[in-house]
């Protein structure tokens, strides 16, 4: 050994002598003749290793220097993180995206990671998915997260499946960010049984800010008109619009469907029944599909109308349905684009209603010996017709046969009549016509309230016959031409509007 080397050594010795004097592991006034034998837990100071109990095998630990666990930890880490690596490509998981990661000390903790993860019913492909889940700590994240999870609603069964869909809620804190979520949706009234079932359609909630987006879109709902008490059927319903901006997506579009003629009274009601209305793309299919409404014949001042009928009809493939609708119209019944646009505008729910069911009721009408013309002319004027069911068809059919004795004719003026229940309208109101041998038009004693039936059998005259009503799903029948009016009918447009959008 050259005299360098000795030197060296003694300055060493020299230090170690005197380390007892400020070292932690040994006690005052103590030589520190053996550093390693002193560490009562020496797995702490290298990293938990395997390695940490034999330090005397390898050489570099038998002589420590000040700096030896931070330095031995470091190096422990690096062959535990190549270990953990090798382990996880063995089970066919891709370790790339945790180069930055803190794994855990050991392939055991990683292992009881991945076989937690499974058993939830995660496949190796789901964690490749989101590999990051993988440091996440068993104890410490994912049973606390998981155990919360289920205490407000998700069911066991479903936990792998949420996690799968939003695997980020392994990282986050009970107590500071998934309990004030909760606390937020069930302040909008959501209920409490609903929570589960809101999470799992939506798992993304569990990372919003509730000063930020959830709380503004609310607010702007409630500033239109859209009542604080039905929020939270809305979030149940559709809980994606808590995560709409106000600026970019929900206001553009309630401005659109606003310039249409929509007043916004009415518009909240539509979106309290169906929020996810908010979900239609705006320029890739909201305006298309008005700008096909218009293509295809309906005037643009019907087009609100045929809105609030059929809110869905803003998200249809609108194009294709009325194609097929409009040439299924014109084969059976020779109705032209003309007359179809005319049956939209009262029934805009037919670009939906599969064929089959409408040839059911016209089938119906054609075999009571009604010429096509006559029931092309009785759908034209009452489109409901063709979404109404045979067997009550039938039965009224034949009331009106057996007991008023009426002409057929009748029957394609006014072919509302259907649409009246025989039980509840028709057969008591005819009853009271017969005891008081009134005579009187199908039109005159059915399209009415009951008051007004009644003030006009109490009447020494029986009003002049209007043009004909004008029927609309879920509203009420106006009648042109009929100045008195109860003061139970003499309602806005918007509430008649509102009647239409709620009823359907």
């Amino acid at each position: 050994m050259n005299s360098s080397a000795v030197l060296r050594r003694q300055k060493l010795l020299k230090l170690i002598k005197n380390l007892h004097i400020f070292h932690p592991w040994c006690p005052k006034h103590k030589t520190l003749q053996n550093p390693c034998a002193q560490i009562q837990n020496p797995s702490r100071v290298f990293g938990g290793s395997q390695y940490s109990t034999q330090a005397t095998k390898f050489p570099e630990y038998q002589m420590p220097s000040v700096t030896w666990g931070v330095v031995q930890g470091k190096k422990e880490k690096l062959v535990n993180r190549v270990k953990i690596c090798d382990y996880l490509k063995t089970l066919g998981i891709i370790p790339d995206e945790l180069e930055n990661l803190e794994l855990p000390s050991t392939v055991e903790v990683m292992s009881e990671r991945v076989q937690f993860l499974q058993k939830l019913g995660l496949t190796v492909d789901d964690i490749n998915e989101y590999p990051l889940m993988l440091g996440c700590s068993v104890r410490k994240n994912m049973i606390p997260v998981l155990g919360y999870l289920e205490k407000v609603g998700i069911p066991k069964s479903k936990l792998g499946e949420f996690v799968k869909n939003y695997p980020q809620v392994l990282h986050t804190s009970v107590v500071v960010e998934l309990a004030p979520v909760i606390k937020f949706l069930r302040g909008l009234d959501v209920e409490k049984q609903d929570i589960g079932y809101v999470l799992q359609k939506y798992p993304e909630l569990l990372g919003f800010k509730l000063e930020g987006t959830m709380s503004t879109s609310v607010a702007y709902l409630v500033s239109i008109g859209v009542s604080p008490r039905d929020i939270g059927p809305m979030v149940t319903q559709y809980p994606y619009f808590l995560g709409m901006r106000v600026g970019t997506v929900i206001k553009p579009l309630v401005d659109y469907l606003v310039s249409l003629g929509l007043p916004k009274k009415i518009l909240a009601r539509m979106l309290e029944k169906r929020a996810y209305i908010v979900g239609y793309d705006l320029e890739e299919t909201v305006k298309l599909n008005v700008d096909c409404l218009i293509s295809f014949g309906i005037r643009r001042e019907a087009i609100a109308s045929v809105i609030a009928q059929y809110p869905q009809i803003l998200g249809l493939p609108l194009k294709a349905k009325l194609s097929s609708q409009q040439y299924f119209f014109n084969l059976k019944l020779k109705i032209d684009p003309d007359g179809f646009a005319c049956i939209i505008e009262k029934m805009p729910q037919i670009a939906s209603l599969n064929q089959h069911v409408i040839m059911k009721p016209i089938e119906f009408l054609l075999g009571r010996g009604l010429p096509l013309e006559d029931v092309a002319i009785m759908v034209m004027k009452c489109p409901q017709l063709v979404a109404l069911r045979v067997e009550l068809m039938k039965k009224s059919y034949y009331y009106f046969k057996s007991e008023m004795g009426r002409p057929v004719k009748e029957l394609v003026e006014f072919p509302e009549y259907f649409t009246y229940s025989l039980e509840c309208r028709i057969k008591p109101r005819y009853t009271k016509l017969q005891s008081k041998g009134i005579r009187c038009s199908l039109n005159w004693f059915l399209n009415c309230s009951d008051q007004r039936f009644e003030e006009r059998l109490q009447g020494d005259y029986i009003e002049s016959e209007s043009l004909g009503p004008s029927f609309c799903m879920g509203g009420k029948l106006e009648l042109p031409g009929s100045d008195v009016v109860s003061d139970e009918e003499d309602e806005s447009d918007d509430e008649v509007l509102y009647r239409r959008t709620v009823s359907l």
